[in-house]
């Protein structure tokens, strides 16, 4: 499996916000994940559902050519 959770530094470089922000961010999705059930890393989360969520396909598209 190739880079399925990502970091505070990845989702502030994709939103364009400061990390501690973006650990707000891994930690409100996580919140979300947990309520349904799944199990969290702390500080990372999964990119499939960061992207569902934040709706930044392309630019995650973009990123990884």
């Amino acid at each position: 499996m190739k880079n399925t959770f990502i970091r505070a530094d990845d989702v502030a470089e994709i939103l364009g916000v400061s990390k501690s922000y973006a650990y707000k961010v891994i930690q409100t999705l996580n919140k979300q994940l947990k309520a349904k059930g799944y199990l969290t890393i702390s500080g990372r989360i999964s990119k499939r559902y960061f992207i569902e969520k934040v709706c930044y396909q392309n630019l995650m598209q973009e990123r990884s050519d």
